[in-house]
């Protein structure tokens, strides 16, 4: 077999067939010095059932790295070639192998700070740190060994089995081995850190953090183990399995690069994200409760059953998904959790399948290097919508039947979607196979039009459902239909399992104007929608007004004619009245791409006082801190004005109180930075003063570095950019993210576009050094703001010189570009329109 970078899938393949029962007994010795090396020992033991050709271990590191090879008792020169060190033949036994190696632990994943570090090694960055099998298949028991500075905690998968103090203020750590996990899923997190442990119903539980302000902590430690509680009994409930690991303890780490990542026993989380400030928005505290049970799900579906290759990555993160939307109901009785799904959903995922990107659910991989590409909204929130049609396919107990089914037979193993489906279609009469092929196999999203009986001649109104790429694929769904007329409101439900469905008359006759289509947001696709709809506002239902806005806005998007102006108008008196603080956050993150993107300059300078207005109206007029809060993220980040930016600046410095509105230091310094932007004078003063006011020092670190990109001096701007070509300046992802998003801000264009071209020539390197996420990151932080034709022109040639660019990477580049190519048409003809007028 030829030897490549990465693991390929004929390699996966091949090893699949050749090894079983795989162990690891791993010891790290963890100096306190950020740069001082980590002295490692690995030892492999497994059973081989042919061993007539060599075998490669994964390790994507300097051999030089390693010092010592032993092969079943045998010392072994390092034969290492293109991220393999080749285990020869003549070496193995055709039943159980040792493998021993003494080397250097790899950096790149072992995220070291000052004083901490955790490792993040998903989907084949194990390899970076050790030598291994590194592929989701073989999956093995771990038992590791950690020696580290007595002051330091340590978390990792299994239960620690004993501590032994050492010399020179050092201590071990040794643990239990694990159950049998995969290599991306093995984890460790050792440093400063401080623990908290409760028993929740009559389970252990610790979390280590680093949080340096005990009001902060205080207010939330209840709930952050109370929600892991909760998932975990709704989750024994609903599988009818119990957890299936030996423990559960949880990090809550500053400037980690994901919400979080669900490491077997020892989840690790973005610390912002759960530690909330006070009376924190509604939604702030919905998307906490939604990441702990997201992650508190992998245990089961991801953990505990396992895609067998990462072309099925999907099926583990929709089954989060999906169930975390299911598990926090209970604890929010308050919300309207049918309209959390809506607005949760499905605006991220027709994000990508209106793009020229758009990608499906389920993608092929070749390669183990190229697996976190396949990450992105599709999997993250088309998947779960594509379940609940599943779910209405099978019924609440068929589905819960077939997934408690995958689960016991698959235990501690591997899966593939096809035979999850092949157990689900016993279920049922449809053919899942070929309803899956459309839903998970293909990308895009149908377009709905309306065919009026009498226009069309047909006798009977009709909705005909097109395939935009012109393949003739039908999305079989069903979804609601509701008459607005005055005289005789009704609701239908359709069956859309053909290209055309007949429409139930109504008194008035069907018509955009008068129907809102998808009323219950069951349906997948673009339905027609008339800003009309929104004059009923006040006698839509949550989900009927979630439906209307995402409708609307969809349309907006897709007709270049579509008045968006006028639209802009209706979100103004929209945010003036409604209550509810999804569908109000929802509302301004329209108002607020429209504002910035879709309206011509002149009209935006018009209508930005009546903005800046009803934002500020809103922030002193609404009842509770929580949505004073939310309505002031949104003037924050729109407020351009002269008056405006002095009122920023009087509520930053303590001059301006307003009621309900109590700010904390994260809130303090994400104002600092935007004042930095918008007043260029004062930049320097205003970051000095901020970072004197930090008590937290990974916050001061965080704004340290990031202070350049708050330059009001254009070339320590550049400068700064330039450094970010060095891989190690890109190492704390979320710090890059947050400064480049400085960069681009939108009162800097003209001075930022400069950095569009090299952005996109860093991207294959930054797909290579970087986490899952970091690509789709940098590009959407690079191009969210613009919307000039010069802009979408450099992303246009970029793409058209560079046929056989990547093709994962292409499909992110036009998914993140797509607000720029289509601000840029509808301005290019706006602005055509005016001159032909001229």
């Amino acid at each position: 077999m030829k030897i490549v970078p990465g693991v390929s899938q004929q390699l996966a393949l091949a090893r699949a067939g050749l090894l079983s029962n795989i162990a690891y007994k791993l010891r790290f010795d963890i100096p306190p010095g950020q740069h001082s090396p980590i002295l490692a020992t690995a030892e492999l033991s497994f059973d081989l059932a042919d061993n007539s050709v060599p075998l490669q271990l994964d390790y994507r590191n300097d051999p030089a790295t390693i010092s010592s090879l032993s092969i079943n008792g045998a010392a072994t020169d390092v034969e290492w070639v293109n991220e393999h060190i080749i285990v020869p033949a003549t070496q193995l036994r055709p039943d159980q192998n040792r493998i021993e190696i003494d080397f250097v632990a790899g950096n790149s994943s072992l995220n070291r700070n000052p004083d901490f570090l955790y490792t993040l090694l998903v989907p084949d960055r194990a390899r970076t740190v050790f030598p291994l099998f590194d592929q989701p298949d073989l999956k093995a028991k771990f038992e590791l060994g950690l020696v580290v500075p007595a002051h330091w905690q340590v978390v990792a998968n299994a239960p620690l089995d004993t501590l032994v103090g050492l010399s020179e203020g050092r201590r071990e750590y040794r643990f239990l081995p694990t159950r049998p996990i995969s290599s991306y899923l093995f984890s460790f997190v050792a440093g400063k850190f401080q623990s908290i442990s409760r028993r929740v119903n009559g389970r252990d539980m610790t979390m280590l953090y680093r949080e340096t302000d005990p009001a902060r902590l205080a207010r939330n430690v209840d709930a952050i183990f109370d929600l892991h509680g909760q998932s975990l009994a709704w989750l024994e409930d609903y599988t009818g399995i119990d957890y299936p690991f030996q423990k559960l303890d949880f990090v809550l780490i500053p400037g980690f690069p994901y919400s979080g990542m669900e490491h077997v026993g020892a989840i690790q989380y973005r610390a912002s994200r759960l530690l909330l400030d006070d009376e924190a928005p509604l939604t702030d505290q919905l998307e906490r409760a939604q990441l702990i049970a997201h992650e508190t799900a992998h245990m089961w579906f991801g953990n505990l059953v396992t895609m067998r290759w990462f072309d099925d990555v999907w099926t583990k993160e929709v089954f989060a998904n999906f169930m975390a939307d299911k598990i926090v109901n209970p604890a929010f009785p308050e919300v309207d959790h049918a309209l959390n799904f809506q607005v949760s959903h499905y605006p991220a995922a027709y994000a990508v399948d209106r793009s020229e990107g758009a990608n499906p659910i389920r993608q092929p991989l070749l390669n183990l290097n190229q697996a976190g590409q396949l990450y992105g909204d599709i999997i993250y929130h088309k998947a779960p919508i594509m379940m609940r049609q599943l779910e209405l396919v099978l019924g609440e107990e068929g589905l819960r039947e077939g997934l408690a089914e995958y689960l016991q037979r698959f235990s501690y193993g591997n899966a593939t979607w096809p035979e999850l489906i092949a157990i689900l279609d016993e279920r049922t009469d449809i053919d899942l196979a070929a309803w899956s092929e459309v839903w998970v196999n293909s990308p895009g999203r149908p377009e709905f039009h309306f065919l009026c009986a009498a226009v069309a001649d047909t006798g009977v109104d009709q909705l005909l459902q097109q395939d935009p790429a012109g393949e003739g694929r039908v999305w079989p769904q069903q979804f609601e239909l509701l008459d607005l007329d005055p005289l005789s409101e009704h609701s239908t439900i359709l069956m859309a399992v053909t290209d055309t469905t007949d429409v139930p008359s109504s008194g008035s006759g069907n018509t955009p104007s008068t129907t809102l289509f998808n009323a219950d947001g069951n349906g997948y696709g673009l339905f027609p929608a008339s800003p009309e709809i929104l004059f009923s506002w006040h006698r839509l239902g949550p989900v009927q007004k979630g439906s209307a806005l995402i409708g609307t806005y969809e349309q907006l998007l897709a007709d270049s004619g579509f008045d968006a102006a006028r639209y802009h108008a209706q979100l103004l008196d929209i945010v003036q009245i409604e209550q509810d603080s999804l569908l109000l956050k929802l509302a301004l993150g329209q108002l607020q791409f429209i504002h910035e993107h879709l309206l011509p300059e002149t009209e935006r300078s018009a209508v930005t006082p009546i903005l800046e207005k009803v934002l500020w109206n809103g922030v002193l007029a609404q009842p509770h801190s929580s949505r004073t809060r939310l309505v002031f993220r949104y003037f924050a980040a729109l407020a351009s004005s002269a008056a405006r930016v002095q009122q920023l600046l009087d509520i930053w410095s303590g001059k301006l109180e307003i009621d309900n509105l109590m700010l904390e230091e994260d809130e303090y310094v994400a104002l600092a930075e935007t004042l930095a932007i918008r007043l260029p004078a004062k930049s320097s003063d205003i970051v000095s003063r901020q970072l004197a006011d930090i008590g937290n020092p990974d916050s001061y670190r965080r704004l340290e570095f990031i202070a350049p990109s708050l330059s009001a001096d254009e070339s320590v701007r550049d400068a700064f950019f330039e450094t970010l070509r060095d891989e190690k300046n890109r190492r704390t992802e979320s710090w890059v993210i947050d400064a480049v998003a400085n960069l681009h801000h939108p009162s800097r264009l003209a001075q930022s576009e400069k950095y569009l071209l090299p952005s996109l020539e860093l991207l294959e390197e930054i797909q290579i050094t970087g986490d899952i996420f970091f690509p789709r990151d940098w590009l959407a932080v690079t191009l969210r703001n613009y919307y000039s034709a010069a802009a979408a022109q450099t992303v246009r040639d970029f793409l058209a010189q560079r046929p056989d660019y990547n093709p994962q990477l292409r499909m992110k580049i036009l998914q993140a570009a797509d607000g720029l190519f289509r601000a840029s048409a509808r301005l290019q003809a706006a602005n055509s329109g005016t001159e032909e007028m001229d």
